[in-house]
């Protein structure tokens, strides 16, 4: 499976109504409501702002919207583009500005569908990989050290606090945590403390 890197945007015009799709990195459904939210407060004059996602490891939890076009014209097709795409943790806001002429069951469908197809076209996507997130708190004699340890076990830093010890919280592949965990100890002789965070 793949995740979205970045937000990504695309727009395609159909008989004078403009289609823009968003698509959003999303990791749970609270996400996919506070993403439409969002969509509606940039797009306060739509007519419609229609959603699609895909979460989880497997791509097997799934939300859609049609936002009050006809049912199953608009949410569903988008969807269906979705769950053929490979890319899971994703919500696509289809946002309409109705043009005047009305397209029709088949139209909508295909312009619904057509939008989700034309974002994904142009979406950075990158592997789904396993994240662990961890905390470590070590001595300043340690820091640069562990810094290097940090790019080997491909770890991206959150946090950092430089008090009477450093302390910090990242996340790196779930894979990489053992060698983290056995590297730190043999850097720190005992005196870096690493814990899983939730």
């Amino acid at each position: 499976m793949l995740i979205l890197k970045e937000r990504a945007e695309a727009e395609i015009e159909i008989k004078k109504s403009r289609f823009i799709a968003i698509a959003l990195p999303t990791e749970t459904m609270d996400d996919v409501k506070k993403h439409v939210t969002e969509i509606r407060k940039e797009h306060p004059d739509a007519t419609h702002v229609v959603h699609a996602a895909v979460i989880g490891k497997a791509g097997t939890m799934y939300s859609s919207s049609d936002d009050r076009e006809p049912k199953n014209t608009a949410g569903r097709p988008a969807l269906e583009v979705l769950k053929g795409s490979g890319i899971t943790n994703i919500t696509v806001c289809i946002v309409r500005y109705f043009g005047g002429t009305l397209l029709g069951t088949g139209g909508l469908v295909k312009a619904y569908g057509d939008s989700t197809k034309e974002v994904l076209k142009i979406a950075e996507t990158e592997p789904l990989i396993e994240k662990t997130s961890f905390r470590m708190v070590l001595p300043y004699n340690s820091y640069t050290l562990i810094k290097r340890l940090f790019e080997t076990t491909e770890a991206t830093v959150t946090k950092e606090d430089f008090d009477i010890n450093i302390s910090v919280e990242g996340i790196l592949p779930a894979s990489n945590y053992e060698k983290l965990k056995s590297s730190a100890d043999d850097i720190g002789q005992g005196k870096i403390l690493l814990e899983i965070i939730q």
